[in-house]
């Protein structure tokens, strides 16, 4: 059933005229008590008629009802007294020059007062406590005018924020303008801070307030659920209006440091990716892993060191990390002892391409759960070392693989890449064999208890050799950055929102009883134009992209693809249980011949012999398409 919409503001306004009409009603029978039938017949329902249109008219004029009940403070609290004492003035001088207040007791003026502060500060307050759960708020005062700020968003982010700016001597801002896109909030004040409008008029609320001699200068998002494009679209109109834009820590963050200033911060790469927050089952999460062994192999990398943290939180009963970079492997030990020290943990320095060695690493520790992220992952680097990569993404994750089988883990979930889809580089056709195998060994023998699971997924932003890092290097050395294409666009997302859809596809493949192989797919949202990225972070270091710092196009490297799919065509999406994870849909290879294939792969990269590995590779793969053949 749909309920009609009021307009708060009317809804407010009628409100404080009854509680007008209330007051000065309940102040002559306070004042006369049951003499009132006797001696106010003659003016009672004229004067309260007149009370009422004064107190309308005051309250209009000072704007009293637009302030919304969800965020009364004591700013309101003295608008209201204000208010109250213009309205008792006006009507005394009012009724003073009609018939000189004759029938009037004067004490009824001082009662009514009293009453309809009450009355009106009352019900706000009581609504702001019903709100916020609780009976206990604390008061704002207004202080001197500092920085003059602009906050985009008119929720609850924002009224913590204007709240400690009011209470707090110390703070360096004055919020001077609230900006929504929901229509409902304009005209409408939290603690007298009026909102203007939507972010579409911008740059009009930015000169209509300077020509009040307050242009703000500073712009702050505090909705952190602002789409990217949005984030974008805000960055661009701020530079063009000459403002810095920053942005608020999350509610959950700001709530922690509620006692101290708040964090106000730059605007961040991953800001402008403004994906929406994933819904986590995060009990499941823990149901997968509390308790049990689990493994992860190329733990020091950015995916692989993520993977251990969260997985350290959900309290497995050991957690073995295998790295082949002894420094990475120190990093992570050290930050997982000194975060959990009381969590059981193997730091063992291993290279998956020694099949015996990760052999005997299962048999000694018999793991329950295994990750696989040790993996080549730099597209260029893997063009120019064909062997080690095929031997490291696909060898590698055989030996790891079989392992699981052997040892009866009761779960693999190798990381994959949206590279293995139409592969055109080696590291793409090299995590695409890998799938395959995976896919092959979990159909192989049903009987088995290892199910097979791989997520595959685009880039990480800030990861080791990705595009963000060399951006950020070349703008500390002043330019120019360098794009290899101005068209080129690729998937981005933050890796703890990656590694978190990881361990949900893990939950979701290893609940399903009818496969023992899965290839799920991470929705990327929309895709990145590198161009547009380099520009915004010129932007988000204060500069002017074109005129401050350069870009040069540098043309593509080998290996490289303008864009980048997450399906293959024969692979269809299917939806899972969860809104942002999918299922490709199966591509069946024949094990006996794989293997077969395989071998001579193996002899090829161990002999060095290039051409024929990239033939055999093109072989088990045929939608690769590699430059150098």
């Amino acid at each position: 059933m749909k309920y009609p919409k009021f307009n708060r503001n009317i809804i407010a306004a009628i409100h404080d005229a009854v509680m007008a009409a209330l007051s000065f009603l309940l102040s002559v029978y306070l004042r006369l008590g049951e003499d009132h039938r006797y001696f106010a017949t003659g003016y009672i329902k004229t004067d309260t008629l007149i009370f009422t249109c004064v107190c309308m008219a005051v309250f209009i004029y000072m704007r009293l009802y637009r302030g919304m009940w969800r965020y009364a403070s004591m700013q309101d609290m003295a608008a209201i007294i204000k208010a109250v004492t213009l309205s008792v003035l006006l009507f005394a001088v009012l009724m003073f020059i009609v018939n000189r207040l004759e029938g009037v007791p004067r004490s009824v003026l001082a009662i009514t007062w009293m009453l309809l502060l009450f009355l009106l500060g009352g019900p706000r307050f009581v609504y702001r406590a019903f709100k916020d759960r609780t009976l206990s708020w604390r008061m704002t005062l207004e202080e001197e005018r500092k920085i003059p700020v602009l906050l985009i968003g008119a929720g609850d982010h924002a009224e913590l924020f204007i709240r400690h700016m009011s209470r707090d001597g110390m703070t360096p801002y004055e919020v001077v303008a609230l900006v929504d896109d929901d229509p409902k909030q304009k005209g409408r004040t939290i603690h007298r801070v009026a909102v203007y409008g939507g972010i579409g008029t911008l740059p009009a609320i930015v000169n209509k307030l300077e020509r009040k001699g307050v242009r703000p200068q500073k712009i702050i998002v505090t909705d952190d659920r602002l789409a990217g494009s949005t984030v974008r679209h805000l960055l661009e109109v701020a530079d063009g209006l000459g403002i810095p834009l920053a942005r608020l820590p999350k509610l959950s963050e700001f709530k922690q440091g509620f006692g101290k200033t708040p964090d106000v911060r730059p605007i961040a790469v991953e800001d402008l990716l403004g994906r929406s927050q994933n819904v986590l089952d995060r009990e499941a999460m823990r149901r997968f892993i509390e308790g049990n062994k689990v493994l992860i192999t190329g733990a020091g990398g950015t995916i692989g060191a993520e993977l251990t943290r969260q997985i350290a939180s959900y309290a497995p009963s050991e957690l073995i990390l295998v790295e082949t970079c002894e420094f990475n492997l120190y990093q992570i030990e050290r930050e997982i002892r000194g975060t959990f020290p009381a969590l059981p943990l193997a730091a063992i320095l291993g290279d998956v391409r020694d099949g015996r060695h990760i052999d005997g690493m299962f048999r000694t520790n018999r793991p329950h759960i295994v990750f696989h992220a040790a993996a080549v992952k730099h597209v260029p680097l893997a063009e120019s070392n064909v062997e080690e990569t095929i031997l490291t993404n696909v060898f590698g994750t055989r030996h790891v693989a079989e392992a699981c089988r052997k040892h009866e883990a009761a779960a693999m979930v190798m990381i994959s890449t949206d590279k293995a889809v139409n592969p055109a580089n080696v590291m793409g056709a090299t995590k695409r064999l890998a799938e395959s195998f995976c896919q092959a060994l979990g159909m192989e023998e049903r009987g088995a208890s290892t199910k097979f699971i791989t997520v595959r997924f685009g880039n990480v932003l800030g990861s080791t050799g990705s595009v963000v890092p060399l951006f950020q290097e070349q703008l500390a050395k002043g330019g120019p950055l360098t794009v290899t294409h101005p068209d080129m666009t690729r998937y981005f997302m933050t890796v703890r929102e990656a590694v978190e859809l990881v361990l949900q596809a893990a939950v979701l493949g290893a609940g399903m009883k009818e496969r023992r192989e899965c290839i799920f797919v991470l929705d990327m949202g929309q895709p990145v134009r590198i161009r547009d990225l380099a520009e915004q972070m010129v932007r988000l270091a204060g500069l002017r992209p074109g005129e401050d710092i350069k870009i040069v196009f540098t043309g593509l490297r080998p290996g490289e693809k303008l864009y980048e799919e997450l399906f293959h065509f024969s692979e269809n999406a299917v939806k899972t249980a969860h809104e942002s994870i999918f299922l490709a849909s199966p591509r069946f290879t024949d094990m006996a011949s794989l293997r077969k294939t395989l071998e001579a792969l193996f002899v090829a990269c161990h002999e060095r012999k290039t051409g024929e590995a990239l033939s055999l590779l093109k072989r088990l793969v045929p939608e690769f398409k590699p430059s150098s053949l």
